[in-house]
């Protein structure tokens, strides 16, 4: 029985990678997806970033802002979305003033990091000027090693798809011009 066992498994060990590239595959596990998997492409922007877990600061002002049933909507929508980070850099007073005030001050903020439609990283040219949801236009630079900018933020992860548009990860809170 255990010189069967072995015979199976020496026998699986051959044929699955022999499968797999007949199939186009790859047993490879190491390498990463080059698009979301079709289960986060199911996902809403909001379930996204909830299930990333980098962006709980962001999905606690866009509640605060009454603005999870609009990014939870048909869309599309591009969001530039600022990671934990970005927002533990903000001073915890004007956090706390942002909060405070969600309809007006903390809308304005958040609807200056979304966008329109679907916009994908091969979308951007430099110097190309964006209008946000609140109307304010975003700036975008692509540095010469490739780095991608809007305002002052940088894009650190592209192309996030999500079934109601996309997510770029930014490294910094956006603050839009006065209006």
């Amino acid at each position: 029985m255990k010189r069967l066992s072995i015979a199976i498994v020496i026998a699986l060990l051959v044929a699955v990678p022999l499968v797999l590239a007949a199939c186009g595959g790859s047993s490879d596990d190491s390498t990463p997806a080059a698009s979301p998997s079709p289960s986060m492409a199911a996902k809403d922007i909001v379930d996204t970033a909830v299930a990333a877990g980098d962006f709980k600061t962001l999905v606690t002002a866009v509640t605060a802002a009454g603005l999870v049933d609009t990014l939870k909507g048909t869309g599309p929508y591009t969001v530039f979305a600022p990671t934990d980070a970005a927002f533990d850099a903000v001073p915890k007073k004007t956090l706390a003033a942002l909060l405070a005030d969600p309809n007006v001050a903390l809308k304005d903020v958040l609807t200056y990091h979304v966008v329109a439609g679907k916009v994908m990283s091969s979308d951007l040219t430099d110097g190309q000027v964006i209008t946000t949801v609140n109307g304010a236009p975003l700036t975008v630079t692509i540095k010469s090693d490739g780095t991608v900018m809007v305002g002052d933020a940088t894009v650190v992860t592209a192309d996030i798809e999500t079934s109601n548009g996309v997510i770029h990860v930014i490294d910094t809170v956006l603050v839009p011009p006065s209006k």
